[in-house]
């Protein structure tokens, strides 16, 4: 398709953080003249190279297939020459209502059974090499201390925490407790809402040691030397990338319901 005029593209990527951070290149691959990119409202601050970053809720296109689309959304939506998209993919309502709109479905997880790593999974769909790795340019210069945050999205994945506490009595330097506003409760641990001030912190640590986890994902994207401990999920699939990360699968997986 030939474009006249500066062309302007919407992404559209919902999900979780380690989501979002996996397809960070993907989404990057699809820059042109003007890039708008509406997310989940936590992972605003982690899109920083788009002209223009949008919340799903406060656009309205979470409503398309359950109530009539505002006359804005719509004509939001037809602004665009290119629109991919996340979301509404195994919505056939949702794709029935933008039928006649420039929007191409992707697939937002990659398949049971993937052999390929989620980010190249992503890169992929949009036509671009594998191999990129998701990185966020923090720029601060490192201190003496590690980060471990003993948590994730699921029990399932979580190291038991008395394996961190051991962990951290063994390092040689003053340790940092991480957890998020939803974690359970963890004794002067930090917590920092907002990711991209998340980002700066675990940008300024030595060592970051967590769970397959989206701050994880934050820690090893920003060059942070990154342990993951991967306990149910497929590292192959899911770790993060990069020469300063080491992962480590436990066996505790195998004991798992």
């Amino acid at each position: 398709m030939v474009y006249f005029g500066a062309m302007r593209r919407l992404v559209i990527r919902p999900g979780a953080i380690g989501d979002l951070i996996v397809s960070l290149p993907a989404i990057e691959h699809l820059c042109c003249e003007y890039l708008e990119v509406w997310t989940t409202p936590r992972n605003l601050p982690l899109v920083r190279f788009a002209d223009r970053v949008r919340a799903i809720p406060s656009t309205g296109i979470d409503l398309l297939g359950v109530t009539a689309p505002p006359a804005q959304l719509l004509a939001d939506l037809r602004s665009f020459d290119s629109i991919v998209s996340w979301y509404g993919s195994n919505r056939p309502e949702f794709r029935e209502i933008t039928a006649g709109l420039p929007f191409e479905f992707l697939p937002a997880l990659p398949p049971d059974g993937c052999a390929v790593h989620a980010t190249d999974f992503y890169l992929d769909q949009v036509g671009a090499a594998p191999g990129a790795l998701p990185r966020l340019d923090i720029g601060r210069p490192r201190e003496n201390y590690a980060v471990i945050h003993p948590f994730s999205g699921s029990p399932r994945k979580n190291w038991p925490i008395e394996k961190f506490r051991a962990m951290a009595a063994r390092l040689p330097m003053p340790v940092r407790w991480c957890a998020g506003e939803e974690d359970p409760p963890l004794p002067d641990a930090v917590s920092i809402p907002d990711l991209w001030e998340l980002a700066h912190f675990l940008a300024g640590a030595a060592l970051y040691i967590g769970n397959d986890s989206g701050v994880t994902h934050l820690a090893a994207a920003v060059g942070t030397p990154t342990l993951a401990i991967f306990v149910a999920s497929d590292p192959q699939v899911w770790a993060p990338r990069g020469d300063h990360v080491r992962v480590v699968q436990s066996f505790r997986a195998a004991q798992l319901p």
